[in-house]
């Protein structure tokens, strides 16, 4: 499998010759100069994850799109994924897993990201299992999601993950790969240091503000 970093939440797998898309966004990328998607997944309804302008440009007659049920009320034509579906979809065996915040909230009072409403993905790309947190910060749900080969965790504060928390969520996953992502002006650096305490998980940066 090869991992494209296209910036911010938005991410492209390569796998068996197929184009696999992570929350396209024409902030990140052109997605009209790239190869046309195999499969989208969307991780929310927010703009920076839910673009239909991207998921135009990706789509061509062939395109399967993996939505939260809020994001459906818009594009129709996708596949739902509610917390706790597994589906196999076309050869890739996928688990949606919440994504919330439990500890920080809007000055209006309440959650950036309610419970039941955005998904986090495992992907299954033959023997490697990817977990694509989406928006959240660290959940229990984390306890339970198996051996991870890689993880892509959102680092930003104040609608996902602090540093501190960043790091108790890679201690509780225990990923081979840790990749922060979604992390603004984060300095996201520190994680290598934060971590080093734990030599089984290697962290990449990428460039994924």
């Amino acid at each position: 499998m090869e991992i494209t970093f296209l910036g911010h939440s938005s991410l492209r797998m390569h796998f068996r010759g197929r184009f696999i898309y992570i929350d396209p966004w024409s902030g990140a990328a052109d997605f009209s100069k790239l190869p046309k998607a195999d499969t989208v997944f969307l991780t929310n309804q927010h703009k920076d994850h839910f673009d239909l302008k991207a998921l135009k440009e990706l789509s061509d007659d062939n395109t399967m799109v993996v939505l939260p049920e809020i994001c459906a009320l818009r594009y129709r034509e996708g596949l739902v994924m509610k917390n706790g579906d597994v589906k196999v979809i076309r050869g890739l065996k996928v688990r949606c897993v919440p994504a919330y915040n439990i500890v920080d909230i809007c000055p209006s009072g309440y959650p950036y990201n309610f419970k039941g409403i955005g998904n986090g993905y495992v992907i299954a790309f033959g023997d490697k299992r990817v977990y694509i947190a989406g928006d959240t910060e660290k959940i229990p749900a984390m306890e339970d999601l198996g051996h991870i080969d890689a993880a892509f965790l959102p680092v930003a504060t104040p609608d996902t993950m602090p540093l501190e928390m960043a790091v108790d969520a890679v201690r509780l996953i225990k990923p081979a790969v840790f990749y922060p992502y979604r992390y603004g002006n984060t300095d996201v650096k520190k994680l290598k240091a934060m971590l080093g305490d734990q030599p089984a998980t290697d962290v990449r940066i990428r460039d994924m503000k």
